[in-house]
């Protein structure tokens, strides 16, 4: 059961980081005309643990564009330039076939 007063974090950049023993990832959130993105929560976990979300995220991914469409990712960019980019507007909603 979640928490009642469970606080609802939004991210749209990530930074991520690791030593011997943990997984460190920043939930940050960078606002159009903003420079720097305000970190807004952080997660460490186990090598373990994050391989097991990894394994988590990219099942849900597949059930998400079985239902929705594939989601594009850009081909010209990092993913670090996809991951820290500016903000940008959102594509146009996707419409299924």
């Amino acid at each position: 059961m979640l928490p009642a007063d469970l606080e609802l974090v939004y991210a749209n950049l990530a930074r991520i980081a690791h030593s011997p023993a943990d997984i460190v990832i920043d939930f940050a959130h960078l606002l159009p005309g903003e420079s720097k993105a305000k970190i807004h929560s952080r997660v460490v976990m186990t090598p373990l643990s994050a391989k097991l979300l990894v394994k988590a995220l990219a099942e849900n991914i597949t059930r998400f564009e079985t239902a929705f469409g594939e989601i594009n990712l850009p081909t010209n960019a990092t993913l670090a330039d996809n991951l820290f980019r500016p903000f940008q507007q959102p594509p146009e909603p996707f419409k299924k076939p």
